[in-house]
C-alpha cells in the first residue's frame, strides 16, 4: 500500500533468506492503499521463481496483529485461497522489519476486477459464505477496531471539516447506529471473524473457462478484519461489489448473483433478512467515516492518495432514501 517505511533491499533480503525462501531478486514497492507498507518481493530458489508479498505494519500494534495472521492462517488451511503467512525457523508468522512488525506472505495470482459484472459477484459470494462458514471455530476474539466505538471517537475529528448539510447527517447516522447497536434484534446476529473490507481490489481474478479473468483466484488485505456480525461483511461486499459509482446504488443483477451465491452456501437467517437494510448503512458509514479521517488528517507518506470521502456519503444517503431494493431470497 502507501509506503510509510521505506525497506532498504538488504534487509528485505536478509529477512527473505531467513524464512527460506531463496535470494531477493526484485522489492518493488506498492502504490496503492493507505493503511501499511507493503512491497512485492521476488525470490529465486532452486532455480524457482517465489512471489509473495512483504508487509510492514504502521498502526497495528504486535499485540494485535496475531489475530489477523492467525486469521489468514486459519483460512488458508482450511483451503481457502486466502495468502498464508510465512514462518521463520522458530515457527513465528510474525516478524520485524525497520524496528516495525512484519509479516510475508503469498501472492496471488491474477488482477483485481475494478468493473466486476454478475459472475464476478457470485464467486465472490460464494468465497464469502465459505469464510463465514470456517471461522465458526477460529479460538481468537478480537472487536472490528472500526466499529462503532471508533466511529464514535472519530466522528468529532472530522466534524470541523464537514458542510451543514454533512454535519446533519453523519449526527443523524451516528445516531441511528448507536440504537441500532443497542437493539436486541442487532445482538441475535451471527458474529465471528470478518473480512469488513472486502472490496474489489482486495480480490484477484485469474483467467478460467468463462475467458479471461473470470476465476476468482482468492482474498487478501485481512488487517481491518475483527469480529462483528456476519451480515456487516455481507454489506461491505454489497455496498462495493454491487454499486453504480456514479449514483450509489445497488445494481440489482450483480447483487442479486452475489447473494443468490452466499445463500447456496450460507443461508440468511430470519434475522440477518430484516436488518440488511440497516447494515448496509453501517458499511457506509463505516468507509465514509474512515475516509473523510484519512482525507482530511492524512499521514505523510510516499505515493500516499487518499480515497474521496463523498463517495460512500453518496452510498450511505442512497442507502437511507432507498432500503436496499432488492429482494432477498427466502
Amino acid at each position: 500500500m502507501a509506503v510509510f517505511t521505506e525497506v532498504g533491499f538488504d534487509a528485505a533480503a536478509a529477512l527473505i533468506a531467513r524464512l527460506g525462501l531463496g535470494r531477493l531478486t526484485e522489492l518493488q514497492p506498492i502504490a496503492a492503499g493507505i493503511e501499511n507498507t507493503n512491497y512485492f518481493v521476488v525470490s529465486e530458489r532452486d532455480g524457482q521463481r517465489l512471489d509473495h508479498v512483504l508487509t510492514v505494519f504502521e498502526r497495528l500494534s504486535a499485540e494485535q496483529l496475531p489475530f489477523y495472521l492467525e486469521l489468514m492462517r486459519h483460512l488458508a488451511r482450511r483451503g481457502l485461497p486466502v495468502p498464508e503467512p510465512k514462518a521463520d525457523p522458530e515457527g513465528r508468522i510474525l516478524l520485524s522489519l525497520a524496528g516495525k512488525p512484519a509479516a510475508v506472505v503469498d501472492r496471488l495470482r491474477g488482477k483485481s476486477v475494478m468493473a466486476p459484472q454478475p459472475l464476478h459477484c457470485a464467486q465472490l459470494g460464494t468465497l464469502l459464505a465459505r469464510m463465514h462458514g470456517a471461522v465458526q471455530d477460529f479460538p481468537l476474539q478480537q472487536p472490528n477496531l472500526r466499529g462503532l466505538a471508533w466511529w464514535e471517537a472519530t466522528v468529532p475529528l472530522v466534524r470541523p471539516h464537514l458542510a451543514p448539510e454533512q454535519l446533519a447527517l453523519i449526527d443523524a447516522e451516528l445516531r441511528f447506529q448507536q440504537a441500532l447497536a443497542a437493539s436486541a434484534d442487532y445482538a441475535a446476529l451471527p458474529r465471528g471473524a470478518v473480512h469488513a473490507d472486502l472490496f474489489r481490489d482486495n480480490a484477484m481474478f485469474d483467467d478460467g473457462p468463462a475467458g479471461p479473468q473470470t476465476r476468482l483466484s482468492g482474498c487478501f488485505d485481512f488487517y481491518f478484519a475483527g469480529c462483528d456480525s456476519l451480515g456487516f461483511d455481507l454489506a461491505v461486499c454489497l455496498n462495493d461489489w454491487c454499486i453504480d459509482t456514479a449514483t450509489g446504488r445497488l445494481d440489482p443483477a450483480r447483487s442479486e448473483a452475489l447473494l443468490a451465491a452466499y445463500e447456496a452456501v450460507r443461508p440468511l437467517g430470519a434475522e440477518e433478512r430484516a436488518l440488511l437494510p440497516a447494515l448496509l448503512r453501517s458499511a457506509a458509514m463505516r468507509f465514509w467515516i474512515s475516509r473523510l479521517w484519512d482525507y482530511h488528517l492524512p499521514r505523510e507518506a510516499h505515493m500516499l492518495t487518499p480515497h474521496d470521502p463523498r463517495h460512500f456519503e453518496r452510498v450511505l444517503r442512497e442507502r437511507i432514501a432507498s432500503p436496499w431494493p432488492v429482494a432477498v431470497a427466502a
